[in-house]
């Protein structure tokens, strides 16, 4: 079984997180059932956080009782201590637990530091020398903020997006936390959905020995293939790696990750789902992506008030208002009889 070892703070797991941002969008007998057959398979390293609704209140539920047998990473988009110490007290409430084995800056604009004003590091200081958090990590999807993370010595953990469409300075942050002995959690190891292969997924982040990859989970069939890894773990081949090169000549490039941080749009636009359906409608089953509500969903394209907000919020600095647009016209083509 393949393990990963987060840095310096010693967490030592299965090479397969499980990703509960999913679980808020099904029952709590249902996230219950995945969260317990994942435990009872292996799976050790399970990553919330404040945002994600319920999230955590279903990861306190399923795991009452053998809470020392696992490990809870959660976080909070916090902007002052104050909101830092609230979002504290209520992951602690509903995860049912005294204590956080990793607690992370969810996504900050800028890189928390000690004195910058913000008493944000101050507040995670504190917490953890009260023994309600145990290690100290930042996620960001910035590879400015991250790098800056790194450099400062400052945390213990990155959660990063990764996946094998990453490009060279993706590659040399990765770099950057194992030589400064910093656990490495690769969030959208997928690609928001737009990899399809799992198994050449975990092949080519199996060759990165301190990473470990956290599956967003909502379905049984889901974790269930990813279960099948831990005893069976893929390997890259040829095959596998045609796969990948396929795929890094289609989406390399200005593509939407489907990270939602552009979110709420004021005319209603479901961003992370439009600025995409071109990839989407080509590489998964293309009739869910056809229906009477997916093409209205599409045409609220056109209420679009080109306010910039997207794109300022946009950590991949993408031109979302021209991305919406050509999705648009690419969806009416195909609608229209174009081949795809």
């Amino acid at each position: 079984m393949a393990e990963v070892t987060l840095g310096r703070t010693m967490i030592t797991v299965n090479k397969n997180g499980f990703g509960a941002l999913p679980v808020q969008r099904v029952s709590v007998e249902e996230a219950g059932r995945l969260l317990k057959k994942a435990f009872d398979h292996g799976i050790t390293f399970f990553d919330t956080a404040r945002a994600y609704s319920d999230s955590e209140e279903k990861l306190g539920l399923a795991f009452e009782g053998i809470r020392e047998k696992i490990f809870i990473a959660t976080k909070t988009a916090a902007k002052t201590a104050e909101e830092f110490r609230r979002d504290l007290e209520e992951s602690l409430r509903l995860l049912k637990t005294d204590y956080i084995d990793l607690y992370q800056f969810h996504n900050p604009a800028v890189c928390p530091k000690p004195g910058d004003g913000s008493g944000l590091y101050e507040a995670m200081l504190e917490a953890r020398e009260n023994g309600k958090i145990r290690h100290i990590g930042i996620t960001n999807h910035r590879l400015n903020v991250a790098a800056e993370a790194v450099a400062s010595g400052l945390y213990e953990t990155l959660q990063f997006p990764f996946s094998y469409l990453a490009s060279e300075k993706e590659l040399e942050l990765v770099e950057a936390c194992r030589k400064a002995d910093m656990g490495f959690i690769a969030m959208k190891a997928l690609s928001g959905g737009l990899i399809t292969n799992s198994a050449a997924a975990y092949a080519y982040l199996a060759k990165f020995y301190h990473v470990l990859p956290i599956w967003g989970i909502q379905r049984e069939n889901e974790l269930d293939e990813f279960l099948s890894y831990i005893g069976n773990p893929p390997v890259m081949t040829a095959e596998l790696e045609a796969v990948i090169e396929h795929d890094r000549k289609e989406l390399l490039g200005e593509f939407c990750r489907g990270c939602g941080y552009c979110m709420p749009c004021p005319a209603e636009i479901e961003i992370n789902t439009c600025a995409r359906m071109s990839l989407l409608i080509r590489r998964s089953p293309s009739a869910g992506h056809l229906t009477e509500a997916s093409q209205s969903m599409m045409m609220k394209i056109k209420d679009c008030l080109h306010c910039g907000q997207c794109s300022s919020k946009c950590p991949y600095g993408l031109d979302t208002p021209s991305l919406l647009e050509r999705n648009l016209k690419d969806y009416e083509e195909i609608l229209g009889g174009k081949a795809y």
